[in-house]
Formats: structure tokens, C-alpha cells, sequence
């Protein structure tokens, strides 16, 4: 049992994060333009790789949902997306600083620096801020 739970959760530490890379991705049901497109994620929308099929990835994202994309819509690029329903984002790598605006769950961002628990984050409209580490995926 013990064995088991270390391949699993190594396996998981050894997924590859990667980002969304253009400005909308088609998520498909497998591994090939045949497939149906199951939905569409926009720019800086992280995923983790479960599987490789080609030039096609097989993925999870922050809700757990899978689908597949093809290699070309990725990158490292390092990016988070909110995963609260209210995130503030501030001014500053704190709370005294103000408040820029307010975003939902789902809201994917480029990260730029981290500051302690904070992230500095610019949204694919070219938005900047910060945000808690605990507000993100």
C-alpha cells in the first residue's frame, strides 16, 4: 500500500505544468483534430500533463477536468488561475495596498515575480497586480 502511494503521488510531482500559450485553445476529446472539441481556454491557462500521444497532451486543469490540446498551444511559461470566488488583486505584495480590482474564479494569469506568499501577475489584456498564493492554483 505504502509503494503504491509513493508512485502515485511521485508520478503527480513529476507532472509537467505548462500554459496556454495563444489567445484561445481548442480542448479536445483525444489526441487528434478528429476529435470534438470538448471546450476552449484562453492565454495563461495552466495544465498538467498526464500523458503524451504524439504531438498531443493529455491534461488536467485546476477543477480537475481532462482533455487533450496539441503541443503547439503550450509552453512553460509559469502562470496561475484564481480558484476563490472573489480574488482582489492589489498594488502591492500585501493587504495595505489598494485594491486594484476584484476578479472571479477561473481568471488565468502570467506570473511575473513572487514575493514571499505573494504573486506578481499580468492577465492576457495586460492587467498587473498582485495576488495572495493562496487565492490561485
Amino acid at each position: 500500500m505504502v509503494a503504491v502511494l509513493l508512485i502515485i503521488c511521485s508520478a503527480d510531482a513529476l507532472a509537467e505544468r505548462l500554459t496556454i500559450k495563444v489567445p484561445l485553445a481548442n480542448i479536445r476529446s483525444g489526441p487528434g483534430t478528429k476529435y470534438d472539441i470538448i471546450w476552449k481556454v484562453g492565454k495563461y491557462h495552466p495544465v498538467v500533463v498526464l500523458e503524451k500521444s504524439g504531438p498531443w497532451y493529455h491534461f488536467r486543469d485546476f477543477e480537475g477536468d481532462k482533455g487533450w490540446i496539441h503541443k503547439s498551444l503550450v509552453n512553460k511559461i509559469s502562470s496561475v488561475i484564481t480558484n476563490k470566488i472573489k480574488c482582489n488583486i492589489r498594488s502591492g505584495p500585501g493587504t495595505k495596498y489598494d485594491i486594484l480590482f476584484t476578479v472571479e474564479e477561473g481568471i488565468p494569469f502570467k506570473v511575473i515575480k513572487r514575493k514571499g506568499k505573494w504573486i506578481n501577475i499580468q492577465h492576457a489584456d495586460g492587467d498587473r497586480g498582485w495576488i495572495h498564493q493562496s487565492l490561485v492554483w
